[in-house]
């Protein structure tokens, strides 16, 4: 729609700040700040997550703002790739694979923060390109008030008890959905047994979700009984959702299991503001942020040097015991990706 010819009568001064803002020129306010796009899960449901208060600490420091954007893990690097020729973003956060994808689709430029000597060799990069900030670990969620005796395997979920019941994210969308075939998979003994149970579980799945933290207020409710998480967030999540409950789906006959799903933090090729995001990054790895992840947030430290001992990290801990945590092949899941959420999406119709 074409503006009204009022507009042209606009002040000289104020057409010239439109066009260099246009060609990609900033505020003095813009340089006092830093855009972030992150999956979600780390910002609190009330103010109170990790990235309220590192936030909040980190522009007290520098006096540098934080814009922030969150969505899905695919999401937000689907949103950087098609920004590549005017980058909006300074720091990336996502899960993996979406990182490794992010990384080879030339979002992340190499930038070593502060502490990353500190952060086990599995969970940063080795060529710099991004970092763990925050552990983590993949995870299902249940109404502990609806379900008196929670489930503990998959084939419990085909039950008709559970029709319409039941909600996963969306694989290739979500990083946390694209765990659910990750595990499955690994559960089942490959891709096609695991295609195959998905496929029955269909039957009592609601539909897709772009984004898991949206999940975990209506398994609070009751609207949902299960759906699938992360330790992190629905550990967070549960301070103020108490019929939230954590669980680890087993294979009939078989033990919990779970793997690695870090938050993971890259500097944005091009980033309007790169040096402010590499003070950010260096601020998210410093010893009082990585205290705070499971004090404040819920998480687990990337930092192998920060001993967390505050109650959630006792709680945490308590939480895992039992589970067996095995290790994907991340170089595999990046390279067939595509192949493995076209094989979900035929076998489930979606």
């Amino acid at each position: 729609m074409r503006k009204p010819a009022r507009t042209l009568a606009l002040p000289l001064a104020v057409l010239a700040a439109l066009t260099l803002t246009a060609c990609g020129g900033s505020s003095a306010a813009d340089e006092k700040s830093v855009t972030v796009y992150s999956a979600d899960g780390l910002k609190g449901e009330n103010g109170n997550g990790w990235y309220d208060k590192v936030f909040e600490d980190f522009e007290k420091k520098t006096g540098i703002k934080v814009k922030y954007v969150e969505g899905g893990s695919g999401e937000m690097v689907q949103r950087a790739a098609r920004e590549k020729a005017n980058t909006q973003a300074d720091v990336l956060v996502t899960l993996p694979p979406f990182i490794q994808q992010a990384d080879a689709k030339g979002l992340l430029t190499a930038y070593e923060p502060e502490g990353a000597d500190r952060v086990d060799g599995a969970d940063r990069a080795a060529d710099g390109k991004w970092t763990s900030i925050v552990n983590n670990y993949f995870a299902f969620i249940h109404n502990k008030k609806e379900l008196k005796t929670p489930p503990t395997t998959w084939e419990e979920l085909l039950k008709s008890s559970y029709k319409e019941k039941i909600q996963y994210s969306t694989p290739g969308v979500a990083g946390d959905g694209t765990a659910v075939l990750i595990k499955a998979m690994h559960d089942f003994g490959g891709q096609e047994p695991a295609m195959a149970y998905l496929k029955k579980l269909q039957a009592n799945n609601v539909g897709p979700s772009a984004s898991t933290g949206k999940l975990a207020p209506k398994v609070d409710k009751g609207e949902l009984l299960v759906a699938n998480g992360d330790v992190q967030m629905n550990f967070a999540q549960s301070k103020d959702m108490p019929n939230l409950a954590i669980w680890f789906p087993a294979k009939e006959g078989g033990k919990p299991t779970s793997f690695a799903l870090p938050y993971a933090a890259g500097l944005v090729t091009n980033a309007p503001h790169s040096e402010n995001g590499k003070k950010l990054l260096d601020f998210l790895l410093s010893e009082q942020a990585q205290r705070d992840v499971s004090a404040v947030g819920g998480g687990f430290p990337a930092r192998k040097d920060i001993k967390a001992t505050d109650a959630n990290a006792v709680e945490l801990a308590g939480l895992m015991e039992g589970v067996e945590i095995f290790e994907p092949d991340w170089s595999d899941i990046g390279t067939n990706l595509d192949t493995y959420i076209d094989a979900w999406k035929s076998a489930t119709g979606s």
